[in-house]
């Protein structure tokens, strides 16, 4: 199962991907999570201890490693550079693991516009490549709305693409937009999830709003996961809510409906 979840900053698709993490996890399957919002909180949302978080460091702000995979250092202008380093060692030497999920901090890069070329591009590609066409875990890879780690080889192969929303029109507007990129993209299919449910009033919205998308499922508002968050507890353990419901979306998932 290699899953992509997007949408707009705030909506919660950290919390779904930490969820599906943890629920994979505990039904004994091998989970790599793969935190590539630039804005990086899947620690968090797993709830991982400090001694934990403090390893991690986003690959692509690993200025020496980059150089000895690509032969060139960031930022430099002009040159030669491999687009096809070797990124296979990479999952198991810099994630952390907890409670069975592996994580991955993949970081960020200014991409400049349209198609940026350079080292730290070409060694994230070549990652997401690897991560989702050669490992045999259950893949989350947690994205920002962007879909520029995605390729066309990689995209056709993840299973579900998911986009995460809340009530609101901003929100449904940019789940279109990531269906349509990641449609241009090969990718067939890309679901709706909605977050943050207050009532059937917030159902109704994005059922009406969600147009061709079709809906996974819902998790409902959840006090809990707030306190959570304040507490820098597990959504998994705080919020029991949460975990039933995506629990349910989970089983639709493996069931490919």
């Amino acid at each position: 199962m290699k899953i992509a979840i997007a949408g707009k900053g705030g909506v919660g698709k950290t919390t779904l991907a930490a969820l599906l993490a943890m629920i994979y996890a505990e039904d004994g399957r091998p989970v790599l999570a793969i935190d590539a919002d630039p804005a990086a909180c899947m620690a968090d949302a797993l709830g991982l201890p400090d001694e934990l978080a403090d390893q991690l460091e986003p690959i692509s702000e690993m200025d020496e490693l980059i150089f000895e995979r690509t032969g060139a250092r960031p930022g430099d202008s002009g040159g030669f550079f491999s687009l096809n380093p070797r990124v296979d060692d990479l999952p198991d030497k810099y994630s952390v693991s907890y409670r069975g999920v592996k994580l991955l901090q993949m970081g960020t890069i200014d991409l400049g516009g349209s198609g940026c070329i350079c080292p730290e591009s070409a060694l994230l590609k070549a990652l997401v490549t690897h991560v989702i066409l050669y490992r045999d875990d259950v893949l989350i890879l947690d994205m920002e709305a962007g879909l520029e780690h995605l390729g066309r080889a990689t995209a056709s192969a993840v299973d579900a693409f998911i986009a995460v929303v809340e009530p609101g029109r901003r929100s449904l507007n940019t789940a279109h937009q990531i269906a349509m990129l990641a449609e241009h993209i090969g990718v067939k299919k890309t679901y709706l999830v909605g977050n943050k449910m207050r009532n059937e009033a917030d159902r109704a919205f994005i059922e009406e709003g969600a147009g061709d998308l079709r809906l996974l499922g819902y998790l409902p508002f959840s006090v809990d996961a707030i306190g959570a968050d304040m507490r820098g507890q597990a959504i998994f353990d705080a919020a029991p809510d949460l975990v039933a419901a995506a629990r349910d979306i989970a089983g639709k998932l493996d069931a490919r409906e």
